[in-house]
């Protein structure tokens, strides 16, 4: 999985390195049990700080999606915690998209068609 940053955004950097691993995840992109790239070498990959690939990780960790440890390194969760619901933080990131799609003239069903597409057709509830 190739992780792009995009050093123009106000999202830090630390986040879009969490927030595309979590993509990966869903998407399967990143397989349970799958090895992920040492804080090292992830940092020096990207030319960032290793306290900024460290602090991804110990929030992807916290949210329970990897598993970490000093002999293996960082692994992706094969069972990852079911929590069924969204976060309150999540239901306000989502709430600021709608309302920007919204006064950009989006219609419902194109926010619905995104949400079917990124989910999956593979639905089972």
């Amino acid at each position: 999985m190739i992780i792009r940053i995009d050093e123009l955004s106000d999202v830090p950097i630390y986040l879009q390195i969490r927030n595309q691993i979590v993509m990966g995840i869903s998407s399967g992109e990143l397989a349970g049990g799958e090895q992920l790239p040492t804080v090292r070498a992830l940092a020096l990959e990207m030319g960032i700080n290793t306290m900024t690939v460290s602090k991804s990780y110990q929030l992807l960790k916290q949210e329970g999606y990897i598993m970490t440890d000093r002999k293996n390194g960082a692994r992706v969760r094969t069972e990852i915690r079911v929590q069924g619901g969204i976060s309150d933080s999540n239901k306000t990131e989502l709430k600021r998209i709608v309302s920007e799609a919204r006064l950009s003239g989006v219609s419902r069903q194109e926010i619905v068609s995104l949400v079917d597409e990124y989910y999956g057709t593979d639905d089972k509830g």
